[in-house]
């Protein structure tokens, strides 16, 4: 071996080893809003470092291979690839809306599953699979697994992200046989890579139809799910991505890669789980696609069902002459983009010497976080962003709770009746607060569809209307005070 091969060797596996290190900070970093950003920028770093060891272990390779270094066939496609990727990177990232953040999650991780799909597919092209070799069949083994994972990955997040903009119905929508349905596609999809390496000449019929499976598959799995549900479809998506990102690892012996998939996929499996559990679901249901979206209680139990509606004069001294106020943000509130009100909300009751806060709930919005960098938009400070455990002791305490755009996760219901679809759900215990002020722009349930037993409530005050009119004729009030 020659001095530049040394040379480069030592550069590409020292860049893959520093790139894994970025990748796990990153994720460490990213792990508190505080650090965040920092987070982000280092896992970018770690990226594009593993994307120039790459680079100059393509040169290794084809100067290894005594053709020399073929700049106009390689690294024009490559140049290319990256120069439009970043372009449409960052034009994209620098238009989205807030409120559109998770849309354009879910169209990202699509994009990861489609780039391992194009990867099998090209490698399908590339190949003549009828005679596999038996030493080989571990690789092709990997090769559709990961076809299968990535082309999930891509219908799936691209039908969660046609839910959430509302291209389709954001409802659950079902079918008859839907469960068999789903299943039978499994079983198709395990069957054709048995046959794979029975099928001969028509191994690649094979392989495309399993490609085609999957990506309905992709699509059945979805489509039954609500909005409500959404955090947790995203979440096992970015795990499957993760998946395929391994999976591509293994087949091209790249470490990075397989430690990149590995790290997505485990903390994509891991919130999973975190949010199954705050939305009260088990992980076999979700993985058997049986999410509850939705139903009505079947409770014998009667409530009293007056909406008690305030004036804006009334609410500004409630919460003016407060000692403690807590602050719950839903996605009525992202809807709205009245972020920047409820700070200046915020600032003028500190002003006055009340105490703020606001209560997070781990599902709240559409997608893991989503409350978070809605705030920090807004330049909340992350000490104010109490999660729910840390913030149900306090609302004994609490002189007034203002609701704005949440339902569901504020619904008593979950832990007074049995009967309720919701029941078991952890929520923010917002009513043992001394008093309650709901921000909502009308009384439709939300989208677990039933009623909110907390509007209901003798010490509970309605205030409707779009989120951020409400909070700035708010703002106006309490100056007025």
């Amino acid at each position: 071996m020659d001095s530049f091969a040394r040379l480069a060797s030592f550069l590409v596996e020292t860049g893959y080893m520093i790139s894994v290190v970025f990748f796990i900070l990153g994720m460490k970093w990213m792990s508190h809003p505080a650090s965040a950003r920092k987070g982000n920028f280092t896992a970018a770093a770690g990226m594009l470092l593993a994307v120039l060891a790459t680079l100059l272990l393509v040169v290794m390779n084809q100067e290894g291979n005594g053709n020399g270094f073929n700049f106009k066939g390689n690294f024009i496609w490559i140049g290319t690839g990256l120069l439009l990727g970043s372009v449409v990177g960052l034009r994209l990232s620098s238009r989205v809306k807030m409120t559109d953040m998770p849309q354009m999650v879910s169209l990202l991780n699509g994009f990861g599953g489609a780039a391992a799909m194009l990867v099998v597919v090209a490698e399908v092209l590339g190949r003549a699979f009828n005679q596999v070799d038996s030493g080989a069949v571990f690789y092709y083994v990997l090769l559709m697994v990961n076809l299968i994972a990535g082309a999930i990955s891509f219908s799936g997040s691209i039908m969660a992200m046609g839910k959430l903009q509302g291209f389709v119905a954001g409802g659950s929508v079902r079918w008859p046989l839907q469960r068999l349905t789903n299943n039978g596609l499994l079983v198709l999809m395990f069957t054709g890579m048995l046959l794979f390496f029975q099928a001969g000449d028509a191994q690649l019929a094979v392989i495309l139809s399993l490609c085609a499976a999957a990506l309905l598959f992709g699509v059945l799995f979805v489509l039954p799910i609500g909005g409500a549900d959404m955090p947790v479809v995203i979440s096992l998506l970015n795990s499957i991505t993760g998946l395929t990102s391994a999976l591509t690892g293994l087949m091209f012996d790249n470490q990075t890669m397989v430690m990149g998939g590995v790290l997505v996929g485990a903390s994509g499996l891991l919130l999973t789980i975190l949010m199954c559990r705050a939305m009260n679901r088990s992980l076999g249901a979700v993985l058997l696609g049986s999410f509850q979206s939705g139903g009505t209680s079947t409770s014998d139990r009667t409530i009293d069902t007056t909406i008690r509606e305030t004036s804006m004069h009334d609410a500004a001294v409630l919460m003016a002459y407060a000692r403690k106020v807590a602050i719950i943000p839903g996605y009525g509130l992202a809807v709205a983009q009245a972020q920047h009100a409820v700070h200046e909300l915020e600032l003028q009751l500190e002003a006055r010497g009340v105490e703020v806060n606001y209560g997070i709930h781990p599902v709240a919005g559409r997608m893991p976080g989503h409350m978070n960098v809605l705030l920090a938009e807004s330049d909340v400070s992350y000490d104010k962003l109490l999660e729910m455990e840390r913030i149900n002791p306090e609302f004994p305490k609490v002189d007034v709770v203002l609701v704005i755009g949440a339902n569901d996760v504020v619904n008593p219901a979950a832990e007074r009746d049995p009967a309720s679809p919701i029941y078991g759900m952890p929520i923010l215990q917002v009513d043992r607060a001394a008093a309650v002020l709901v921000v909502k722009r009308s009384m439709n349930a939300g989208y677990a569809g039933i009623e909110n037993e907390l509007f209901y409530d003798p010490k509970t005050r309605m205030l409707f209307g779009d989120a951020k009119s409400v909070l700035q004729k708010l703002n106006s009030a309490i100056k007025e005070v």
